[in-house]
């Protein structure tokens, strides 16, 4: 049954740079569509980065209570008290409002909305259940989602897609794995009073950050009682009655209520047809595009976290409007994803933009290195033993600042304004000249003087 509907382009995916794509292209005078099964947002609105930071804002309260005492503020322990179900409640409704702030803007930018799951029947048409709508051009922008190791037990296993909608907290948690999800979710967890337990194959978590960030995050992180156990990984899961069994590889096992993996994810292509057509996968299963986002099939593009680039929403909202540019602008327009700023919100935060000292050694730089650890004035009257570290990376020659890098309160919102001036080449002598913002935590940025290295 066809819809007797034709378009101009057909996305496939109403995530974070689906919707972006499609609302531009539509405000450039094309005829577009967005096939979306699940729901509007993507995983970020949905299942990641903003329930995930609301979640961590949540686990955070109770360190605001604890620190109150040391400004006169006094909180009697036995009077509070934490509901997880209206956590859940409360950002389940800020999520449905985003839902429907996403379906107006496509809307009003006159985007037709499809519900369904769709299939690529050619390279010109998209079934969705029983109808078909022709298109001259389609994106693929499905996202991605995790992954669960194929071990015994594995159905015990949660991701984080379940964990945002837990009916209830454990005493007892599980962690298993290195990378952004794995550390914000144990400082999740931690912070609302569960025991908490991380496990990491490698002999050290975040992998591809700053050698010092990731030392510091691991000395802070225990000290907030989170057990760090790396070198390991998990055999096996078995149900043991109201607990879990994990086995491990060094032949330790583990008793938990829960256990979550965050292990990786996998680029969302299956079911879309896409061998059918001739549209080649990488090795790892993203699309493989060239660098205008263009598929094997000259009518099929994709984007996001399907093709493999950072799976970060800035990035695929950046990969968006190049793309709209290029199939109904002047068709102008290229990605950069030299110097791309991002943020861990494990407690304390991480935020980071620009080369590493290990990245900026290998490309070969002599190199000056700025570090300054210090406690937070916040913890200074509250007497927590929590500390912040900043860090800059600098090309001797040329004096540029090459990266920063900072563990600490804040860190992600401090390193969106570094961003600018790393993406503008500034050199540390122009760091050295601007005056900082007395007192805060983000002034250190520009009075570091003196060279550890």
């Amino acid at each position: 049954m066809s819809d007797n509907q034709e378009f101009d382009l057909i996305v496939i995916g109403a995530g974070s740079g689906g919707v972006r794509l499609a609302r531009m292209s539509a405000q450039r005078g094309a005829r577009v569509a967005v096939v979306e099964s699940r729901y509007l947002g993507g995983t970020c609105v949905n299942v990641g980065c903003v329930p995930k930071k609301l979640f961590v804002y949540g686990a955070h309260v109770h360190e605001e209570l604890e620190d109150a005492a040391g400004y006169g503020w006094s909180v009697p322990v036995g009077d509070v008290t934490f509901d997880w179900p209206t956590l859940v409640a409360n950002k389940n409704t800020e999520i449905e409002r985003l839902n429907g702030i996403y379906g107006r803007l496509l809307e009003n930018a006159g985007v037709t909305v499809i519900e369904g799951t769709a299939t690529l029947a050619d390279a010109h048409t998209v079934v969705v259940g029983e109808k078909s709508y022709s298109t001259k051009h389609i994106t693929v922008a499905t996202g991605s989602w995790p992954v669960v190791p194929d071990i015994p037990g594995k159905e015990y296993v949660l991701t984080s897609n379940e964990m945002f909608y837990l009916p209830q907290l454990p005493k007892q948690a599980v962690v298993w794995g290195g990378g952004y999800i794995a550390v914000e979710f144990a400082g999740i967890l931690a912070g609302l009073g569960v025991e908490t337990t991380l496990l990491y194959r490698g002999d050290l978590f975040l992998r591809g950050f700053d050698s010092d960030i990731r030392r510091f995050t691991e000395q802070e992180m225990r000290k907030k009682g989170i057990n760090l156990r790396f070198g390991v990984t998990i055999e096996s899961v078995r149900s043991e009655g109201a607990h879990y069994r994990v086995d491990l590889n060094n032949g330790e096992s583990l008793e938990t209520g829960l256990v979550m993996a965050a292990t990786g994810r996998k680029a969302l292509v299956e079911g879309l047809g896409l061998e059918n057509l001739g549209v080649e996968l990488s090795d790892s299963g993203h699309v493989r595009v060239d660098s205008h986002f263009q598929t094997t099939v000259p009518s099929i593009t994709a984007l996001g976290d399907v093709i493999g680039t950072p799976q970060l929403t800035p990035v695929a909202l950046a990969q968006g409007m190049v793309l709209s540019r290029r199939l109904f602008g002047d068709g102008q327009g290229e990605m950069d994803y030299s110097a791309i700023p991002t943020a861990v919100f494990c407690q304390p935060n991480i935020g980071t933009v620009g080369l590493t000292e290990e990245e900026a050694r290998v490309a070969g730089y002599s190199l000056k290195i700025f570090r300054s650890e210090f406690r937070p004035m916040k913890y200074t009257l509250s007497g927590r033993d929590e500390r912040s570290l900043m860090k800059l990376v600098v090309d001797e020659e040329s004096d540029r600042v090459l990266g920063a890098h900072m563990v600490g309160p804040d860190a992600g919102e401090i390193t969106q304004g570094l961003a600018v001036a790393i993406k503008a080449g500034a050199t540390k002598a122009q760091f050295d000249a601007t005056l900082g913002i007395h007192p805060t935590s983000a002034e250190e940025f520009v009075t570091m003087r003196e060279p550890v290295v």
